[in-house]
């Protein structure tokens, strides 16, 4: 299908058209908007290769040249703007060193997949760079699904998408509307072990964990990690043993994140 290509130049930044892409730093396009910005090449590549609805994209020359073939052979059915890097920045209202956007609709509310060996459990996380590596994490290691608290960041905030490389355009990823029930009502009814990660005198060394066959790990907040409610629900609490020193007592969350799945990934091993 040919591409309905559109070049424009300072004219653009008055175009309806491009509404949706006027400030995309603000939270516009929050989840009651249904849409969300995807950024960089990497990550709109990634979104036409999947079932998501895309409702257009503004691209530089470059860009154009580098995704045509790949458009082409898409179904087609959105316009591309294209324009000047300049003329980008200022609809955008930041400098788009990458020279693409896309605007998208949002999935439907997904659901934990009926096979799932492995959830990550995000609670209270805040920071969309902190969810978005963490996204990336469960995707790269094999993760499921993730399960959000509903106090957590939204994971189509256009920073926390581009931060995980596109991962949360395919990973199941489903926010909880009851806490902590939608958590419990993955042991009570699918099975899943709660698994706390948590600097914690209770929690058993990684390296000691023997991975059930299914589980849910939890990691907390950036700040103040699992509340003790919820590591009170966890079956076992379990903590990366830190080097004796008074510089780091504990690890960024998203790293964290990837020392436990990468552990847990060994029992397939």
């Amino acid at each position: 299908m040919p591409i309905d290509l559109h070049f424009l130049t300072e004219s653009a930044l008055d175009d309806a058209r491009l509404a949706d892409f006027h400030d995309v730093q603000d939270r516009r396009m929050n989840q009651d908007s249904g849409r969300f910005v995807a950024e960089s090449e990497l990550v709109v590549r990634k979104l036409l290769a999947t079932e998501l609805r895309v409702r257009s994209l503004l691209l530089t020359a470059p860009r154009l040249a580098s995704l045509e073939p790949l458009l082409a052979a898409g179904k087609g059915d959105y316009p591309v703007f294209v324009v000047p890097q300049a003329v980008m920045d200022r609809i955008a209202g930041f400098h788009v060193h990458r020279g693409c956007l896309a605007i998208a609709e949002r999935p439907r509310q997904p659901v934990i997949p009926a096979g799932a060996r492995t959830v990550v459990v995000l609670v209270d996380l805040v920071d969309v760079d902190n969810l978005g590596a963490m996204a990336r994490n469960a995707a790269a290691f094999g993760a499921d699904a993730m399960l959000l608290s509903p106090r957590c960041a939204d994971p189509f905030y256009r920073k926390a998408v581009r931060t995980s490389a596109g991962a949360v355009l395919s990973l199941p990823i489903v926010r909880a509307t009851r806490w902590p029930e939608d958590l419990l009502a993955l042991r009570e009814q699918q099975g899943f072990a709660l698994v706390g990660a948590a600097l914690d005198e209770r929690a058993i060394p990684l390296a000691s964990f023997v991975p059930p066959a299914r589980l849910a790990i939890l990691f907390g907040s950036e700040g103040s990690g699992l509340d003790e409610d919820i590591k009170h629900a966890c079956d076992t609490l379990v903590t990366i043993p830190m080097a004796k020193s008074l510089a780091v007592d504990s690890l960024n969350v998203a790293t964290a994140g990837a020392v436990f799945l990468y552990h847990i990934t060994q029992r397939e091993h």
